[in-house]
């Protein structure tokens, strides 16, 4: 698929020669700017030549907000997050990034230099198309969010990224997703062979400067291997 029929993004260019690429979705009714503000506060050596794309979800309309049209990866229907799920729609925003993934492979970047990254709803995504793929990604990085369809991962699952550090950071006052919650996510990643690294916030649903250090900590590390 060409790069014309990508969903549109922001797109940051590293300041040298580009050798990693971050995936980062952003959560309900935000845009690609959202996080866009986040890139040198992650301090990331140049040399690393992390290239971060932002990707804009569609704009649908979001039956717990009223049926009002915003940009989202997929609708919420209740606020109990595990109640009627919208399976249809995490699988085809799953699809919208695995084409933005193939797009960097495509480009010649390896498949162990890319990370998928994202936060809340955006989260959610990356964590369904990840633990997904059959091949073996950099990084996953799951900020304030949860694992969909958590009864179907031991079927749907690939073994490919068992040994990919997932993290996972949450606030403990967050009145959104429920920390609870994303520790049952961790919990049944964890059942699942997968490796999760956590890290919980005194915060909201949000991201906070010491979860941001271990972020770029985290990039660091994994884009240097």
């Amino acid at each position: 698929m060409s790069d014309s029929n990508l969903l549109s993004s922001v797109v940051i260019e590293p300041k040298s020669t580009h050798k990693a690429t971050v995936i980062w979705l952003h959560g309900l009714g935000a845009d690609g700017h959202d996080f866009e503000p986040i890139v040198p506060q992650l301090q990331l050596a140049d040399e690393l030549g992390v290239k971060f794309i932002f990707p804009h979800a569609p704009v649908m309309p979001v039956t717990i907000n009223n049926g009002y049209p915003m940009r989202a990866w997929y609708d919420i229907r209740n606020a109990d997050l595990a109640e009627r799920e919208d399976q249809k729609g995490v699988r085809q925003s799953a699809g919208f990034i695995m084409e933005f993934i193939q797009a960097e492979l495509d480009a010649g970047i390896p498949a162990n230099k890319i990370v998928l990254a994202g936060f809340s709803q955006g989260g959610a995504v990356a964590l369904h198309l990840a633990t997904r793929l059959d091949f073996k990604i950099a990084g996953i990085i799951a900020l304030s969010t949860y694992l969909t369809m958590a009864d179907l991962l031991s079927d749907e699952k690939t073994d490919a990224n068992l040994g990919t550090a997932v993290f996972m950071a949450h606030g403990s006052q967050d009145p959104v997703v429920p920390m609870q919650r994303a520790q049952f996510s961790a919990k049944t990643l964890t059942e699942n062979g997968f490796q999760v690294l956590w890290q919980d916030y005194p915060m909201p649903h949000a991201v906070c400067p010491p979860e941001i250090v271990a972020i770029g900590q985290y990039l660091t590390k994994q884009l240097s291997s």
